[in-house]
């Protein structure tokens, strides 16, 4: 198999190439440092799988790992991250992520990665324990969205808060001004508000853990 290794630490990355390609089945393409290249290096080669840390400067492993299976949804991503924070592991399940494992046993890297590529999902131990918890939390939350808010809605909605502009926003999330506005008008239809002051406003008041909830 044909992988792709992406972890902002330069010596991570090195040591997960050695380890992997020890493995005669196992063939690492490229590596990289960050979102950004995680989404050209794709392009240009087509891996068969991602291997992706989450945090990253610039373009973090979960938009990088978004904007790739907006391109080629048959991609298939196992990101391996040293956090195991639940907003993130909803949000690799969220996308279609392949597998969430924790960095400390690399040892089971190379086994995942056959069984990705055989078609199942994999999770570490850490997060398996959570899975039952993590999922109960969802629907839960997904009963209670009143707004009919996207994923790309509520991160836009956040970073309004945060006081970005529109170009900030668009260069955070790498899309074009255009389209920042035209989702904003969307949301702002949606939510029956008027500007982006009542939007802020909305989201202290009403967003809960990237959800909105009712109150």
């Amino acid at each position: 198999m044909r992988v792709v290794i992406i972890d902002d630490d330069r010596f991570v990355c090195m040591s997960l190439k050695i380890i992997l390609e020890a493995e005669e089945d196992i063939q690492v393409e490229a590596t990289g440092t960050e979102g950004e290249e995680a989404v050209q290096l794709c392009r240009k080669l087509r891996p068969d799988l991602m291997l992706m840390d989450i945090q990253m400067p610039k373009m973090s492993g979960l938009i990088a790992g978004r904007q790739i299976l907006q391109e080629f949804p048959d991609m298939k991503i196992l990101f391996l991250t040293t956090f195991s924070d639940q907003e993130y592991i909803v949000e690799a399940l969220a996308m279609g992520a392949k597998g969430y494992l924790i960095k400390q046993n690399t040892e089971a890297v190379a086994p995942a990665l056959r069984a990705v590529m055989s078609g199942q999902n994999v999770f570490g131990d850490e997060i398996v324990t959570k899975l039952p918890g993590l999922m109960n939390r969802r629907d839960e939350e997904e009963d209670g969205v009143p707004f009919d808010l996207k994923p790309r809605e509520l991160e836009i909605i956040s970073l309004v808060a945060e006081g970005l502009s529109n170009r900030e926003i668009a260069g955070r999330l790498y899309l074009s001004e255009g389209t920042v506005r035209n989702y904003l008008s969307i949301i702002l239809e949606k939510l029956e508000l008027r500007d982006r002051t009542q939007l802020a406003v909305f989201y202290y008041k009403k967003l809960k853990n990237g959800v909105a909830v009712k109150q």
